[in-house]
């Protein structure tokens, strides 16, 4: 079935690699394609659109020479044969080199912006240019159209310094404010000077990423024609998931900051090893890094950011050495021991919320359903949330609001775990696999530790795991499910492959993440495609755009299967609810500007052309600052709500200034929430009629 010798170089690992992903398809996918011309054409679409989605690089006369293949891809992941990768990929290392020199001609002649020009913004109506010279004008278009956009944002700088600044000249007060406005042709040198910096580094950053890189690319244009949740991971992209998996990673606790073609390190965590050297800071340029005692220091100098990272990150309790360049001009040896970093900002985190009619209630949100299965005393969403619900019932809550916006899925056993806070044993989902299988799941905790109105928030972007457990809470009658019209529409499971274990190799050929699985709601419904649908639908940003998995090509369709048993609630009537928040939000201004807001801001992103005369861009860009002027009492928005932090956080914050300034601005974005407004007065209608 799978192919045993151990390769010998970069073109018998890819052709390797090629092969085993393909037998992995074929045999372990939950939906299994033919491989065959009406595959390979699509694999051939769908490459493109992730090599070059712009048609900035390629030529007309390289896609005449491609298109040549577009039926014989299926015949090279058959075969493990890389000529199609190879000729597109070295063709794609020529055109970037030739696209370099065209830049830097643009650049060292005048870029007049006063001629009548347009750009076309949506990818599908542009075409591949047809010669060089049509290449050269596309590029010099873009370059025009990002200097415009440089421009307008100085404009704008100086229009909010000038605001600041007459506002405290009119309130007599201090005068700090420095406020010296560019003349136009200032701002386009200037302007001008930032986007040739800014495209010397991508095309600088281009040229550093390896071929096998783009391996990586062309392994998931074959991978994601099955489904867009089966893709091939490189050792690294894989180390990569499982550290946002687990929300931890084992190194010094510093951001690493690429900035013309040096690094730098930025934010350092508090209590982190960096931190805690006491010998390094933010915007220290980093010269090397040795790794391990006994090996020689690497030079990172013009180094990709992830690379070094790498070379930071290891083992637990082992030494790694920085040789930093400080602001002064010193050079510095620092020896850390790396650490377990935890990344917070993936963990359950909740707060107590007065409103204004003197109730208390409990939010949690819930960022993903994190787990870690390698350390039974690890992190995991359904512990934090337990904890979380201690917490807040200590400060007498009367009900809890979960939010799961924004929030991608995880471990889907935490899903059970989470239920089994909230309510009794049962059934939370069904798991069909490729041979028509069917399983059901259930949560087996007896004792729930909050049994009191609970309502769950979602959006668009809540997916998964997060479908599954908002999706069993509706249909056991146990929570209001409040928010966008339906949630992503993720219904499908996925499990690693180690494409190692079929061959006899000590080398590292990534792995494949496969969708072997679909999600059924316990009334058999699938979550696929269609999502959970709010008891309470409140559209948002998200509802006007193309989010959510109906609308990718090759997303897997919506069935149906039995339902299994389970005994419904009744915690509360849904209707009257629903019309008391109906007839709130019909009043509320706030909210129907929003709405007339995200459906402005759709249409301009529907956009498909846009002027490159600076006199029309500038007119352009003042009638929608103009519109902009009537959604601004969106951002002086604050709907009333007091955030009480607890006694140890509280404390924390002294000792800790990331978490501190972590806090506020969560707190500032809570008050800010005009969906968190009226999730408040849903759980307290709850409360009322419970």
């Amino acid at each position: 079935m799978f192919c045993f010798n151990s390769p010998k170089n970069d073109d018998e690992k890819m052709q390797t690699i090629m092969v085993s992903v393909k037998n992995t398809l074929s045999y372990l996918h939950y939906s299994p394609k033919s491989i065959n011309d009406a595959y390979s054409k699509d694999v051939y679409k769908h490459y493109f659109e992730l090599v070059d989605p712009a048609k900035r690089y390629f030529l007309q006369s390289d896609m005449d020479e491609f298109n040549k293949h577009e039926t014989k891809l299926d015949d090279y992941i058959n075969q493990g044969d890389l000529t199609f990768y190879k000729l597109t990929i070295d063709r794609l290392y020529q055109r970037v080199d030739e696209i370099d020199k065209i830049t830097q001609d643009i650049f060292s002649k005048p870029i007049n912006l006063q001629e009548d020009e347009t750009l076309t913004l949506e990818p599908k109506l542009k075409k591949v240019p047809a010669n060089k010279q049509e290449q050269y004008n596309e590029w010099k278009k873009f370059i025009k159209y990002n200097i415009l956009q440089e421009v307008e944002s100085m404009n704008s700088k100086e229009e909010a310094q000038k605001e600041k600044k007459d506002s405290v000249q009119k309130y007599k007060l201090k005068d700090t404010i420095k406020f010296k406005p560019l003349t136009q042709d200032e701002k386009i040198k200037k302007a001008t000077d930032e986007v040739k910096d800014l495209v010397k580094d991508t095309f600088t950053r281009f040229k550093k990423r390896k071929k096998m890189d783009w391996f990586t690319v062309y392994m998931n244009a074959y991978t994601e024609v099955f489904d867009p949740h089966t893709n091939y991971y490189s050792p690294k992209d894989k180390e990569d998931f499982d550290t946002q998996f687990t929300g931890k990673v084992i190194g010094i606790g510093a951001l690493i900051q690429e900035k013309k073609g040096n690094l730098y390190l930025g934010a350092l965590t508090i209590g982190a090893p960096a931190w805690k050297s006491k010998q390094l800071s933010e915007g220290d340029k980093i010269l090397k890094v040795r790794s391990k005692p006994k090996e020689d220091a690497v030079n990172v100098v013009g180094m990709l950011s992830d690379e070094a990272v790498r070379l930071i990150r290891g083992e637990k309790g082992t030494p790694v050495t920085l040789t930093v360049q400080k602001k002064d001009g010193t050079i510095k040896d620092v020896t850390m021991i790396r650490e377990e970093v935890a990344i917070e900002d993936t963990f359950a985190r909740s707060i107590v919320v007065n409103t204004p009619n003197g109730k208390k209630y409990g939010f949690i949100n819930l960022p993903s359903f994190n787990a870690d299965f390698e350390n039974a005393k690890g992190r995991n969403a359904s512990d934090d949330i337990k904890n979380e619900i201690i917490k807040l019932k200590e400060q007498n809550i009367q009900g809890i609001i979960l939010d799961l916006r924004n929030n991608g899925g995880g471990s889907l056993t935490e899903v059970g775990d989470i239920m089994g806070l909230f309510m009794e044993a049962g059934p939370y989902v069904q798991v069909k696999d490729g041979n028509g299988k069917i399983q059901t799941l259930k949560n087996k905790n007896e004792t729930p530790i909050w049994t009191g109105p609970l309502v769950i928030m979602q959006n668009e972007l809540s997916a998964s795991a997060s479908e599954i457990l908002a999706g069993v809470m509706q249909d056991n009658g146990r929570a209001m499910i409040i928010g966008s019209p339906q949630s992503f529409g993720k219904g499908t499971v996925q499990t690693f492959v180690d494409l190692n274990r079929f061959l006899n190799t000590e080398d590292d050929f990534g792995s494949l993440k496969l969708t072997i699985q679909k999600f059924y709601r316990i009334t058999g419904e699938s979550t696929q495609r269609k999502g959970i649908v709010s008891d309470i639908q409140m559209k948002d940003f998200f509802t006007y755009a193309e989010v959510g998995e109906r609308y990718d090509d090759y997303a897997l369709a919506w069935d149906k299967i039995p339902p299994t048993k389970f005994q419904k609630l009744n915690y509360f009537n849904i209707q009257a609810l629903e019309k008391a928040s109906a007839d709130r939000m019909a009043k509320n201004s706030n909210y129907q500007l929003l709405l007339e807001s995200a459906q402005w801001r759709e249409k301009l992103d529907k956009e498909e052309n846009i002027t490159l005369n600076i006199t029309k861009f500038n007119e352009l860009m003042k009638n929608r600052k103009s519109q902009i002027e009537k959604f601004k009492a969106l951002t002086k928005f604050e709907n009333g709500l007091q955030f009480i932090m607890y006694p140890s956080e509280v404390e924390r914050e002294k000792k800790d200034e990331a978490f501190k300034k972590k806090s506020e601005m969560w707190i500032k974005n809570l008050k800010k929430d005009l969906y968190l407004q009226e999730a408040m007065n849903i759980v307290s209608d709850m409360g009322a009629k419970s």
